[in-house]
């Protein structure tokens, strides 16, 4: 099973196997659905690469392999 991840709303908001997962008032990733153990791991691989490197000016779609 691959994780697609795709962004909605830069540093905000991100699409992760058709979950949103968004950033609260308190600076914290949350999701209304529970995410698999997967996807977890692939969206905090994205963040460490993706959302937190301030070389990307936009943020890319992603598929993460496994």
């Amino acid at each position: 099973m691959s994780v697609k991840i795709r962004p909605i709303t830069d540093h905000e908001s991100y699409e992760v196997n058709h979950h949103t997962v968004y950033k609260d008032g308190f600076g914290n990733w949350n999701c209304k659905n529970d995410l698999s153990n997967k996807e977890r791991y692939a969206f905090n691989q994205y963040e460490n690469i993706v959302i937190k490197n301030p070389r990307f000016k936009k943020h890319t779609k992603a598929t993460y392999k496994g």
